[in-house]
This record gives structure tokens, sequence and C-alpha cells, in this order.
């Protein structure tokens, strides 16, 4: 029904073409997207059932980072009543398959590319244009760890003491992430979102304008998946980033990866802590706090929406947790906690 609604609205837009409509891509919520492909060009339709999805935020960070330099879709249509929006298409590369492909050669090019793009929407970032990665949002998140990953997934239930360290821990990290300059926050800004695209065409729908020209697109990702966009933690995109879950890097690689953006931001005039030991603490208790969250994100989706897809990324996320955590004493209490429930599942806890 949603898709014969979507073909019709598309058929509307271009009385006069043909096209073929197919699956491009579906993500954790409940928006799909579809490649419609004409005889001279492809476009991106967004299905956004206004009942669970509002494509608004979308717009207006599309406007906010298109406005920056970046390469987001163009929205060319839309249809706020029915959930559709047309865009411009960056291609079906994204940058987890071109550095899975054969290419991780070309990682330090890509992942400079990124932080520019980065670095660039951070410098447009202006207060009140989005809403705020606040204390109670940064503590809800945090606290789909012991609701999904501990008490569904491991079906473990955590005395009043572990609660007490868990919130107690909570609190530190949530003091530490908001004490850290404000900026845009894109909050998945990583290899399933990021594109490897080529510069676009002109604006394809008749009497279009061009293209967002700013920057140079030849080697600038096209960015997808910003409609969350917050006003918070500057560090929070690059522990997206960097400790990405789908796919690892060396310390070594990532630690120089981050020293090139930390110097490119400081010159850019960000406000980066002068000292990097003092930005990399920072970077790495802001990815504790996303951590938390997407053990807690992915244990949602698969016991209460029925997607398994994440499960194999669990390892890696919680290698990154158990990892940040040896380092800061601070985050002791924690990896303590993490022990007794590793110890749990080894000695045969249901899961």
């Amino acid at each position: 029904m949603r898709q014969q609604q979507l073909t019709a609205w598309l058929q509307s837009q271009f009385p006069d073409a043909s096209f073929e409509l197919a699956p491009a891509s579906a993500d954790a919520s409940f928006r799909r997207y579809f490649r419609a492909t004409f005889s001279d060009r492809t476009l991106i339709v967004m299905d956004a059932p206004p009942q669970h999805e509002d494509c608004r935020p979308f717009i207006h960070v599309a406007r906010l980072f298109g406005a920056a330099g970046v390469h987001v879709p163009q929205v060319l249509a839309q249809d706020l009543e029915q959930g559709f929006l047309l865009l411009s298409d960056l291609g079906n590369t994204t940058y987890l398959q071109a550095l899975r492909g054969g290419n991780a050669n070309n990682a330090r090019e890509l992942y400079g590319a990124a932080t520019d793009a980065l670095i660039a929407i951070q410098l447009a970032s202006r207060e009140n244009e989005l809403p705020p990665y606040d204390e109670p949002l940064l503590l809800r998140e945090m606290r789909l760890f012991p609701e999904w990953y501990v008490a569904k997934h491991l079906q473990t239930k955590l005395d009043e003491k572990q609660n007490a360290t868990l919130e107690n821990t909570f609190q530190r990290i949530g003091q530490n992430n908001l004490a850290q300059p404000q900026v845009y926050v894109h909050r998945d800004y990583h290899s399933r979102n990021l594109m490897v695209t080529e510069p676009p065409l002109l604006n394809p729908l008749p009497g279009g304008e061009e293209a967002n020209e700013k920057g140079n697109l030849l080697t600038s990702p096209g960015i997808l998946d910003f409609q969350d966009a917050v006003y918070g933690p500057i560090t929070y995109d690059l522990a997206s980033l960097f400790k990405d879950a789908y796919i690892h890097w060396e310390e070594a690689e990532v630690l120089d990866w981050l020293i090139n953006y930390w110097e490119k931001a400081r010159q850019a005039g960000l406000p980066v802590h002068a000292d990097f030991a003092d930005f990399y603490r920072d970077y790495e208790w802001m990815a504790v706090q996303r951590h938390l969250k997407v053990l807690g994100i992915f244990a949602r989706l698969y016991h209460r929406d029925g997607k398994d897809g994440y499960l194999k990324d669990l390892p890696l996320v919680m290698d990154y947790l158990r990892k940040a955590c040896e380092r800061y004493i601070d985050l002791k209490p924690l990896l303590r906690l993490l022990d007794t429930l590793e110890k749990k599942q080894a000695v045969g806890a249901p899961l």
C-alpha cells in the first residue's frame, strides 16, 4: 500500500517520464529508501510514515549542513502529509563498502575528507538551530544499556549496588560530555552513513537551479541519515567515526587521524583543547557514552524489533567500551561490572 502511494506520488512529479523503482536501503527506524531509475538519472525517494517519522528535521538539517558546504542530498520535492521526500542520489558506495572492498589504503584519504567535512559542519554551528544534547538525553541514552543489553539480552538483574554504580558512572560521564564545547552533532557519523561520491548534477527537477558547489565535492563524502542531529559535545561525531561499530582500525592509526583532525580544528578556530591529551580524554569519555547507548540500541533492535543483523556488531562495541574503561580510574567501577557480567555469561547464564 505504501509503495503504491509512493509510486503514484513520484509519477505526479514526473508525469511525462517513466522510471523503475527498487529498494535502495533501510535503516533502524521506520524509514525506507527507494532508488528511482530514469533514462538519464537516478533519484532517491524517502518513505517516512508520518505516524512514526517526521520529515521536517531532515529538511532542516539538510539546509543547515548544505549551507556549511558539505555534500548532503538535495531535497527536490516533499509531501509531509504522506511522508515522502524526493532526494538527489549520492550513489551506492558507502565508506564501509569502499574500505572493506580492498581499498583500505585509501583510509587515510577518506577519513581525512570526512574530518574536513565535519570541521565545516562544526564551524557553521549556531545555538538554537538544533535540539540540545542535554543531560536528560545523554542519561536516557545510557540507560538503554541496563534496560535492553543487561536485562533483556543478558537476562540479568542488577542488584541495588550495581545499579548505583551504573548511575554514578552515568553522572560522571554526562558531566564530562556537557563540559565539552558545543557544536552541531550529526549523531551517526560513521562508515554506513558516509558515501564515496561524485560532484552532483544540476538540480534534476524542471526549472531547478544548480546544485550547491561549495567545497571540493570530488573528495567530500556524501552525508546521510542526519535527521537526528543535535547541538552537543564536539567529540561526539569523532567517536562515531573512529570507534565505528561496523569497522575496526588499530588504535595507532586512529590516533594519527585524531591528531590530524585536532590540528586542523585548532587552525580553523574550533574550540578544541589546546592540549591533545585533554582532547583525547574528552573523546574517550564521549565514546563511552555512545558505546553504552549502542549496546542498548542493538539489543533493542533484536529483542523488540526482530532485527538480528546488529548482534554480530556487539562484540566490537563491547571491546571499545572495555578498553576505554581500562584507561581511566573513574571508569574502573564500570569495568568491574562488565567483568561480572562477562563471568555470568561464561558460566552459562542465559542470553
